[in-house]
């Protein structure tokens, strides 16, 4: 797939992610071609799921090395905590086209499509939604706190002029990549949705439209209490029980649940 060359403005980049360099602790090297991507890989079965999490802006897959990776462990499931370019002990630095890219290969070193669920939280819900458009035989996708509507998000801190770009332009571009409407409607797999009713940052009808437009299972939960950045930790045994859920029911290797 061919990304626009204005997803890689260095405005993008600098408005914004927000990177911090603080790597995880026991490096899985990810190589995507021109850079090398710091993860980390919880191995718990040979034979189980792997979930692979896209943390959200401003975040780095260090921070959720302590308590996260255990709720995974007891559900007998891998976790792939994904890094960023630019972020944690990853090369490069974060241009949007070249971190969509960077999904694929990603993804392929992760293992067997059918066997990976995808966990994108926040800006996190960007790169999880194009792997499902690049793998749509991708076996869970779960959503916390994600993104609908990415031309509103661009557009809180850029214009197409300032992109070099017209308007016209930009839009089609947009809708070439991030038709998240479509690319959910052709996703025919279990969907998870968690939000916050109180999210400031990303509003909760993001939350909402995601599950509206999901083309197969769906589960949604709009949590009363907490905010984009303590939704876990304020609903932290629901959101716990709901990822379990949703993971229980998925079917196994033999296809059954």
């Amino acid at each position: 797939m061919t990304y626009p060359a204005w997803l890689d403005h260095p405005l993008i980049r600098d408005r914004y992610f927000f990177p911090r360099r603080d790597p995880v602790a026991e490096i899985l090297p990810i190589s995507v071609g021109d850079v090398t991507l710091a993860c980390r890989l919880y191995r718990n079965n040979q034979q189980g799921k792997t979930v692979v999490y896209f943390h959200g802006n401003g975040e780095v897959a260090a921070d959720w090395e302590q308590g996260f990776p255990e709720l995974f462990a007891r559900l007998d499931c891998n976790l792939l905590l994904a890094e960023f370019r630019g972020y944690g002990g990853s090369g490069g630095e974060p241009q949007l086209g070249r971190m969509l890219a960077d999904v694929e290969p990603l993804l392929r070193a992760a293992g067997e499509s059918e066997e990976l669920v995808l966990f994108g939280r926040s800006v996190g819900s960007l790169f999880a939604l194009h792997g499902i458009q690049r793998f749509p035989q991708i076996a869970g996708l779960i959503l916390e706190s994600g993104i609908a509507d990415v031309r509103e998000r661009l557009l809180l801190r850029v214009t197409p002029a300032e992109l070099g770009i017209d308007a016209a332009t930009f839009d089609a571009d947009l809708a070439t990549v991030f038709d998240h409407r479509r690319i959910l409607e052709n996703y025919h797999n279990p969907l998870l949705v968690l939000h916050s009713r109180h999210d400031g940052l990303v509003d909760c009808r993001h939350g909402e439209a995601l599950h509206a437009w999901a083309g197969g299972p769906r589960m949604l939960r709009i949590f009363a209490r907490g905010d984009h950045n303590s939704i876990l930790y304020q609903n932290a045994d629901e959101y716990a029980a709901l990822v379990t859920r949703f993971l229980q029911l998925l079917p196994d290797e033999t296809g059954r649940p």
